[in-house]
């Protein structure tokens, strides 16, 4: 592993890459002169092998005097909270505890109301429940209250036919989750199951729902919405004749009323939010940890760090959801509680499997390459599932691994 300490418009990149991989480290650096980046960490792993590991910029995108950006802080990660969450329930599943196949009534006998009773478990994890929003949106502090969001849900009919279509559910996959967790485990919030039986043991910087002693310890950067760089020369610019963005923009739209489940938008650096479990959106992570998780579940039989079985990993990953969105409006692939390589969220190649985090976050393995990368940013853009800042991380690294091979 070769250090750097790179310096590129006043920010410094810090760390190391292997060799072979310097593309991957110039494509990092260009995301700070190129395509707005304001602080962020990244690192892949290979067979289990850290072979990138980079940080730079500062811990506070609206304060260009905070502390830089050092190699152990996190951020709030929104939605690649997603890909942690997921593990939970298949873990179980492995522990012979929960059944994918069941409806999910049959561990929560208060859901089994208003048209839900057919509801299985595999459908909360692929987006086909038909439960991506609140009837009556929550405020942020009501959302704190722990089990309100998931007596709601399960109050609620569903928007389609559970199981004959898909449609992302921003918020509602977390408190859909997080409720079945508690009653298949015996009692165990998901947060509290994820840091007992994954983080701990595998010693990984990843929280749902901030302790304490790490929010003392102000590890964690502030994140803040900034407009992206209008794009490249020679990007592709096209879009579908109605896209996310549209659709956000139109009140009754399934859209804006699932990204509106929580009403007006929390604020994402409060200590109360980020010591809340919110399964779905307010996980915190390291990029080393982060991708040192996922590759956790491709690790090989036999080994202390493995999580998941062969068989998990294919079940984790086979299509459960492909076409049009009914809340993204793309065509989306989707496995169970996993985003797939796909024209929506393109990964680094076909097998791919991992979560994406509004606004540029991204987790991900790739089986095939034993590749498996971790990205964090404190400066969200408006991107929902393909940031252009990872996305060039992707393509460096498709070149590495390709001449590393």
């Amino acid at each position: 592993m070769r250090p750097h300490g790179d310096r590129s418009e006043g920010n410094v990149v810090h760390g190391t890459v292997a060799d072979g991989y310097e593309p991957v480290r110039d494509a990092f650096i260009r995301n700070f002169e190129q395509r707005g980046e304001q602080g962020a960490a990244l690192a892949v792993h290979r067979d289990g092998r850290k072979v990138v590991d980079l940080w730079g910029g500062s811990t506070d995108p609206a304060d260009p005097d905070a502390a830089p950006w050092s190699e152990d802080t996190a951020v709030v990660i929104r939605s690649a909270t997603k890909g942690l969450a997921a593990a939970v329930p298949h873990l179980l599943h492995q522990r012979g505890q929960l059944d994918l196949d069941a409806p999910v009534g049959s561990y929560w006998p208060q859901f089994k109301t208003a048209g839900k009773e057919r509801v299985l478990v595999r459908h909360l994890l692929a987006h086909r429940a038909g439960l991506p929003v609140l009837e009556f949106p929550l405020t942020p502090e009501e959302v704190l209250e722990p089990g309100r969001a998931a007596r709601a849900l399960a109050a609620q009919a569903p928007e389609w036919q559970p199981g004959t279509a898909h449609g992302y559910h921003p918020h509602t996959f977390g408190w859909l989750l997080g409720e079945l967790v508690v009653r298949a485990s015996g009692g165990r919030s998901l947060g509290r199951w994820f840091a007992d039986e994954v983080a701990g043991p595998l010693g990984l910087d990843l929280w749902i729902g901030l302790p304490d002693e790490i929010a003392a310890a102000g590890r964690v950067a502030r994140v803040a919405e900034r407009e992206a760089p209008a794009p490249e020369p020679g990007a592709l610019r096209t879009r579908p004749k109605r896209s996310v963005t549209d659709a956000y923009t139109d009140p009754g739209s399934l859209t804006r009323r699932a990204f509106g489940a929580i009403a007006p938008k929390p604020d994402e650096n409060a200590p109360a939010y980020r010591a809340a479990e919110l399964p779905a959106a307010n996980g915190i992570a390291t990029a080393r940890s982060l991708s040192a998780f996922y590759a956790a579940l491709l690790s090989p039989l036999g080994t202390a760090r493995r999580l998941f079985t062969p068989a998990t990993l294919t079940q984790a990953r086979s299509l459960e959801s492909d076409g049009p969105d009914r809340v993204l409006i793309v065509g989306t692939r989707f496995g169970l509680g996993y985003m797939l390589h796909g024209p929506a969220c393109p990964l680094l190649g076909p097998g791919s499997f991992g979560h994406p985090g509004r606004g540029g976050s991204l987790g991900f393995a790739d089986p095939e390459t034993g590749v498996s990368f971790g990205y964090v940013t404190g400066a969200l853009h408006r991107s929902v599932t393909s940031d252009p800042r990872p996305q060039a991380l992707i393509r460096a690294l498709r070149s590495a691994v390709g001449a590393a091979g």
